[in-house]
């Protein structure tokens, strides 16, 4: 499998925020994202969940099981948790791993990965803002998808969760899958490649 990327422009208003962007990420590789506030991070990953359309260029997963749509080959986590507050963490992971389809690990597998064991019959309304985080990246878990798109996916993690995330992020390349994670904190995901985001910015803002 292979994530390809060509001639990729994102336009948000009338600010384009990068432009001429080509990157190729094969199976078993990880991309870290960087770049400063505004570059347009978060738009990427929305283009290459396909929640969004570039306004140039292409993007394609070659090997996916449906080429001309590969979102069922993707896991898309944003800056949004996602859960439901009156639910508990197993119920949340329920929905989600049944919406998601392809189950994976079961849900207190997952809860055990991400270091809630013990907690899935909590409402998620009482959870920390980084057991929510934890919560969120067990979604990941539960469904089997080879591409995984994370915005900030450290965010609200305490230094043992976020080196808890790095074993399972690395773990998942390690067994074929691919990662794109926009980041301003370092994460650990092996011998990543980086693409500075900012180095793309086009030279004048395109009008409207």
């Amino acid at each position: 499998m292979r994530l390809v990327a060509e001639g990729l422009a994102c336009r948000r208003g009338v600010r384009q925020l990068f432009e001429n962007l080509d990157f190729t990420l094969e199976s078993g590789r990880a991309l870290i994202v960087t770049g400063p506030n505004g570059t347009g991070k978060s738009s990427l990953l929305r283009l290459l969940a396909g929640l969004s359309a570039p306004a140039a260029g292409t993007v394609r997963l070659e090997g996916a099981r449906e080429p001309e749509d590969f979102a069922e080959d993707v896991h898309y986590l944003g800056h949004l948790d996602a859960h439901k507050a009156a639910l508990s963490a197993e119920e949340n992971l329920a929905f989600w791993r049944d919406v998601l389809g392809r189950p994976a690990l079961s849900i207190a597998e997952a809860l055990e990965e991400v270091g809630l064991g013990g907690l899935g019959r909590l409402p998620v309304a009482v959870l920390s803002a980084g057991q929510k985080r934890r919560l969120a990246l067990a979604r990941l878990l539960v469904s089997d998808r080879p591409l995984w798109l994370l915005d900030e996916p450290t965010t609200a993690l305490d230094v043992a969760a976020q080196a808890r995330f790095g074993v399972l992020a690395r773990a998942h390349v390690g067994q074929g899958g691919l990662i794109v994670a926009a980041t301003h904190a370092p994460l650990d995901l092996g011998s990543a490649q980086a693409l500075d985001l900012g180095a793309y910015r086009p030279a004048r803002p395109v009008a409207a």
